[in-house]
């Protein structure tokens, strides 16, 4: 799929702070066939320069040789710079088109223009040299499109509002689900808006390679009050889903803004983890509270949470749990 021209042009706008033009370069049409079959060109001024906008639509992203050769094909019809456009590009193929000397921009993502003296680097980084996670924020956007219910179309206000992060968070969060092809971004008036691709159930399952537990530390504690803290989490909330037998040691969750309250507050003194009066806190990257329909944190989330369990006992209760999810 082309490149979207008003995802460049926000691109561009969000990491440069300009405005750009873009429109259709009308000689493209004296091109040879395969170039206009492969290539969108639009031309525009960047910082001042006349750039020509070589938007690759292609299944498959042709070698970084090959974009090259392409380019030098076209030079003798355009006297400005050329710039390479792609909506993903994974890391070997970023390192091919640098050692060839490639301007390129993948909208999201990165934007390496050396005749501009420009090199931003986004979500590649460590990122795409590891398996590919999803952000905690676009996380619970994808969690709230699933367990939601899919609106049909997001926009980042509505999203920052329902969630409880910045209007600017939840349009990094577009610009991910865009680059993993999970949604689709377009402009209604001035107003940049999200539609998933698929159902919620296809939806789950090309998100889940993506998705990632959202614990982010365990902690044993022994409470020093009388009350229910945080939301039923990990072995234990599994128990209530399922035929599983519940954990000696009960097992909450917590977002850390709650853990660092607790903290503070001094509601818990410091437990070993066999302490049978003591507590498991799970910290959550996220509030579990933003999907909890009850004392129980969700499903979906607690199979983030314990996919990785490794026990046979555990997955077979994780399946069962997982089978009476209603798409």
């Amino acid at each position: 799929m082309v490149p979207k021209i008003d995802r460049i042009q926000q691109y561009i706008r969000e990491t440069l702070g300009i405005s750009i033009l873009p429109t259709r370069w009308l000689s493209g049409n004296r091109l040879p066939l395969f170039l206009r079959d492969g290539y969108t060109f639009y031309e525009a001024e960047i910082l001042g320069v006349p750039c020509l906008l070589m938007a690759d639509g292609g299944e498959d992203a042709p070698s970084a040789a090959s974009v090259r050769k392409h380019m030098n094909q076209i030079r003798p019809k355009w006297e400005g710079e050329i710039i390479y456009v792609r909506g993903q590009v994974v890391a070997h193929q970023r390192r091919r088109l640098i050692e060839q000397k490639v301007p390129f921009i993948v909208p999201g993502n990165q934007m390496y223009l050396p005749m501009l003296g420009i090199d931003l680097r986004e979500h590649f980084r460590q990122r795409r040299q590891t398996a590919p996670t999803l952000s905690p924020a676009t996380q619970t956007v994808v969690l709230s499109a699933l367990l939601r219910g899919n609106d049909g179309v997001y926009t980042p206000s509505q999203l920052a509002e329902r969630l409880g992060y910045t209007k600017m968070t939840m349009t990094r969060a577009f610009n991910e689900l865009e680059a993993e092809d999970l949604g689709d971004t377009f402009m209604e008036g001035r107003q940049r808006c999200l539609r998933f691709k698929g159902n919620r159930q296809k939806l789950w399952q090309k998100a889940l390679p993506l998705l990632s537990s959202p614990v982010k530390q365990r902690q044993h504690v022994r409470p020093t009050a009388q009350r229910q803290f945080g939301f039923v989490a990990g072995l234990s909330a599994l128990a209530s889903y399922s035929m599983l037998a519940a954990p000696s040691i009960p097992v909450v969750a917590a977002s850390s803004k709650q853990w660092k309250a607790f903290q503070q507050r001094g509601e818990f003194s410091d437990a070993a983890a066999n302490d049978l009066e003591s507590l498991e806190i799970e910290v959550w990257s996220y509030d579990p509270k933003l999907f909890s329909d009850g004392p129980v944190v969700d499903r979906l989330s607690l199979f983030l949470s314990l996919r990785d369990n490794g026990d046979e006992r555990v997955e077979v209760a994780m399946e069962e749990m997982m089978e009476a999810v209603s798409w």
